[in-house]
């Protein structure tokens, strides 16, 4: 068995051929070398197979968070305040991250694993002997897929998100719609959405990319397809942590560097 600190096993290493893998993805990308069949497929697994828990969890994590900061608001006599706060944190940023941290789980992983499993049983060098491209048929088709569905499904947990946090606001605090649905109007600009909508593009490109290239570096055998799938998701998550925090900085701060 060969030691785990191999060259290619190498966290550093292997990042950097997602960087690459990114470069390339859109070289092919402008070349319009593409399956849309391909394309059709992975929309589905990207959004229909995983809208159950990209709502769940929208709802649920909207009243959570309804819950803890109405506590406060209320507190101090800041009603019409409880949906603007909501509309600061939820809307511009825990929707676009869970989103995106759901679909780095199920489909990046899923991704990871299902070319991490044809790069060890050789079926990526039988498509070079078949003269495909695998960037084409396998890469390209999956990062379109997650840049179409991963916007679309952070509207849906947007918008389970208010719901859930209408419903809390009601139940426990008596914050009636109306009141709660007018302050997020008063504090989430018509800009904010075309924000979230590049966030969940620029998160479905890393998903995307970060699971097919941690498929492709994928060597040995079935348990380092597993290995690579978990890394894939943990890679993932912090590079989709350090790219909202930049995204923040550039969007909403207006700070020049």
């Amino acid at each position: 068995m060969q030691p785990k600190t191999n060259f290619e096993e190498c966290w550093i290493v292997r990042s950097f051929a997602a960087l690459l893998l990114f470069g390339q993805v859109w070289l092919h990308l402008l070349q319009g070398k593409t399956y849309y069949r391909k394309i059709l497929q992975h929309m589905v697994t990207a959004g229909p197979d995983s809208i159950s828990p990209v709502l769940l969890v929208g709802g649920f994590a909207g009243m959570i968070f309804t819950i803890q900061t109405a506590r406060e608001l209320v507190r101090f006599g800041a009603v019409n305040a409880v949906g603007g706060a909501f509309a600061l944190a939820f809307c511009r940023e825990l929707a676009p991250i869970l989103t995106a941290s759901i679909m780095a789980g199920q489909v990046g992983s899923a991704f990871a694993a299902e070319i991490g499993a044809m790069q060890v049983t050789e079926q990526i060098d039988a498509l070079y002997m078949l003269k495909t491209d695998p960037i084409d048929y396998l890469v390209l088709p999956r990062v379109i897929a997650c840049c179409l569905m991963v916007p679309l499904m952070t509207v849906f947990a947007l918008v389970t998100g208010i719901i859930g946090g209408v419903v809390a606001a009601w139940e426990f605090y008596q914050i009636v719609p109306e009141i709660f649905l007018e302050s997020v109007r008063d504090f989430l600009d018509p800009s904010d959405l075309l924000i979230i909508l590049l966030k969940g593009f620029i998160f479905g490109v890393l998903v995307a990319v970060i699971g097919c290239s941690w498929g492709l570096t994928t060597k040995g055998g079935a348990k380092e397809v597993g290995e690579s799938a978990t890394k894939a998701v943990v890679t993932s998550w912090v590079s989709i942590f350090i790219m909202d925090f930049f995204l923040s900085v550039l969007l909403f701060e207006h700070v020049e560097f």
